[in-house]
């Protein structure tokens, strides 16, 4: 006998996801950024930073102003230390626990029978890497012998292609950092024995990783968690029988989802964040599953031409009551805090009133300040205008209130 999907309201469904995702209830603060990283299974990487880089802004989205040097030491081993991450293409280039390091087994194999790659590898560069680093130890792209050819970035030197080939294979790993370079190790040295091991095939590979992607967002369809890993929608189809996950039927998805276990248990209680969220946080990263989820439609802009822009370079939604209520574009000039646009409202009317748009938007913009050591706030443009000076009056309101807290 078939059983029937359990139903979920689109407001239970919502807040399932905000737990899940580490934005609703008390944050584990003794736990920190690293924390953070086992709890969401994948923080993505990213070369744009404007108040700072994407996988500083997960943590600090869930944790507050937490210190930015915390936040790397979570992610990047110190020399000679065990490594508790390490770097790998997950939803996209992310950081990810070092415990999951079997879980993708199937997708070294996948790149090993790989035909055609996008640049071409000198006859010899792959062992001469890898003699390098096992009698060298770590280096980096640099210290191989140069990462670039002398042209544009993607002309890369024949040692920089034959390293992250190596890095895609296995047979080479970043655990760290340094700056914003990786740091390339053999994984014998790197990641801890008891999981150096590909001994897991592909289905358990898969079965694991879509278990893990339903524990981090809560509830999903088939979509939202075959893409939390980048997984193909057939390999989802052939391990989601015995998932243990729950079949649910959410009010106005209009597609079959699954729910975490764990996630059903209890109905999700607790204070929501208010924060900035980067466009790469994993709340989001999905845009039609954000749409669903918060009636919201977002695009990063910084790759599209200046006068086609509609809320900003980098416009990082606002997290406030459990809604998205605006898109902030922020800077940052000296001590202050740049908001160049803002858009308040989310795309459903009714997300948020025009005061609690205000209200949460200037506390966001007030607890990103501070960490980011600025002092001041400037509010350039609001839609609508109309609501700009109330806005930057309340922003500078809850910022001083911040910072004269942080005095006493």
């Amino acid at each position: 006998m078939t059983t029937q999907p359990l139903p979920l309201s689109a407001d239970e469904a919502r807040r399932i996801a905000l737990r899940a995702q580490g934005l609703l209830g008390a944050p584990d603060r003794r736990a920190g950024a690293r924390g953070v990283l086992r709890h969401l299974g994948a923080v993505q990487l990213d070369t744009i930073s404007v108040l700072a880089r994407s996988h500083e802004l997960v943590p600090y989205a869930r944790l507050g102003a937490i210190g930015r040097q915390a936040v790397e030491s979570a992610y990047w081993a110190p020399p000679e230390a065990p490594a508790h991450a390490f770097e790998y293409w997950s939803h996209a280039a992310c950081v990810l626990p070092v415990e999951e390091w079997p879980h993708f087994a199937f997708r070294r194999r996948a790149y090993r029978d790989r035909p055609l790659w996008g640049h071409e590898m000198p006859p010899g560069a792959y062992e001469k890497v890898l003699a390098q680093l096992r009698d060298e130890g770590p280096l980096t792209a640099t210290e191989l012998g140069g990462a670039k050819n002398g042209g544009e970035w993607w002309d890369w030197s024949g040692s920089k292609v034959a390293v992250e080939r190596a890095l895609t294979y296995g047979d080479v790993v970043c655990v760290r950092r340094t700056g914003w370079r990786r740091v390339y190790d053999l994984p014998e040295r790197a990641i801890p024995a008891e999981l150096l091991h590909d001994d897991l095939d592909d289905l358990e590979c898969v079965r694991r990783l879509i278990r893990l992607a339903a524990r981090s967002l809560g509830v999903g369809t088939r979509s939202d968690l075959a893409d939390y890993h980048r997984l193909k929608t057939e390999q989802f189809d052939a391990v989601i029988e015995d998932c243990g996950l729950v079949r649910v039927r959410v009010e106005g998805w209009g597609k079959p989802a699954w729910a975490d276990p764990q996630a059903l248990e209890s109905s999700p209680r607790g204070r929501h964040r208010t924060t900035l969220l980067s466009p790469f946080d994993s709340l989001i990263w999905e845009r039609a599953r954000a749409e669903r989820l918060f009636g919201f439609s977002h695009r990063l802009e910084a790759y599209v031409p200046k006068p086609k822009r509609v809320h900003g370079y980098f416009a990082m939604p606002v997290l406030s009551g459990g809604r998205l209520i605006a898109r902030v574009d922020p800077a940052r000039e000296g001590t202050t805090l740049v908001a160049r646009q803002i858009t308040l409202g989310g795309d459903v009317p009714g997300t948020a009133t025009p005061r609690k748009a205000v209200e949460g938007t200037a506390k966001a913009l007030a607890e990103a300040a501070t960490w980011v050591g600025c002092t001041r706030v400037r509010v350039d443009r609001v839609d609508p205008p109309e609501l700009r000076e109330p806005l930057e009056r309340e922003a500078t309101r809850a910022l001083t209130a911040r910072l004269e807290g942080a005095e006493v």
